[in-house]
């Protein structure tokens, strides 16, 4: 996208965190909240079309205003006078197409969609046996999130399931960049990060794996033992539960290396 001055100056926009809309540092993005809720959503979808129907339900949901399709082009409109104010070519970027809208602009202008690549990426080195490679990837794409998903979007019921699914993606591509880290050899350097992260999360038996392994490899054997016997006894007592044949196969390992 260029600027009004005619330079090339490449427009950024970040959801991983509040919405902000960048050019040469300087942020544009909209104070309406309905404003920057259609912004959000063109953005998720930038590329595609996105219906008149799927707008109306998430900017009002079950309750839209009486003249809800005059009052969602008037929201259109003030986006696109927001886009061309500050010089970002809003009549080209902002399209009006059957049914509905489209937003057309290059995805790597998008944080969102930077940090699924990235994420891919990192997988695919997983699966090459390139576990530093993938450390390293990314740690890059989690360096894109600066808050929750959208955090400055009042979301309607659209949004909500998008900030759900990148906040499970991104929790995925942390638990991806730790066991990258671990098979590279930097367990030490993550013991305190998964002692945060499992007090943060005390359920979650994948982190617990994770820190109990980065222990073992460290020569903190018996402290991962007793992590277990913990978590087990968490588990029978709140949820009735066993831990997972995963965690039971680890502490199986580590019991076998004292023998």
């Amino acid at each position: 996208m260029t600027g009004a001055r005619g330079d090339q100056e490449l427009v950024r926009f970040t959801l991983l965190g509040p919405l902000e809309v960048r050019m040469n540092d300087v942020d544009y993005a909209p104070t309406g909240p309905k404003v920057l809720q259609l912004l959000a959503l063109l953005l998720m979808r930038a590329g595609q079309v996105v219906d008149s129907e799927t707008i109306i339900r998430e900017l009002w949901s079950q309750h839209p205003p009486r003249s809800v399709r005059k009052t969602m082009q008037t929201y259109v409109y003030h986006l696109r006078q927001c886009i061309e104010r500050n010089g970002l070519a809003g009549s080209d970027v902002l399209r009006t197409r059957v049914p509905g809208y489209v937003f057309k602009v290059d995805p790597e202008q998008i944080d969102v969609f930077t940090f699924r690549r990235m994420f891919r990426r990192g997988r695919d080195l997983m699966a090459d046996g390139r576990p530093a490679e993938a450390a390293k990837t990314l740690r890059a794409a989690l360096a894109l999130w600066t808050g929750p998903a959208m955090s400055n979007v009042p979301c309607g019921p659209v949004l909500s399931a998008y900030a759900v699914d990148l906040e499970e993606q991104q929790h995925a591509a942390r638990y991806l960049r730790i066991q990258a880290e671990i098979d590279a050899g930097q367990h030490w350097d993550l013991i305190a990060e998964l002692r945060s992260l499992v007090t943060e999360n005390p359920h979650d038996e994948g982190l617990h794996g994770q820190l109990m392994r980065a222990l073992g490899l460290s020569g903190r054997r018996l402290e991962a033992l007793e992590m277990y016997r913990e978590l087990r006894a968490k588990l029978n007592e709140e949820l009735g539960l066993e831990p997972c044949a995963d965690l039971q196969r680890l502490q199986q390992e580590l019991l076998s290396v004292g023998r």
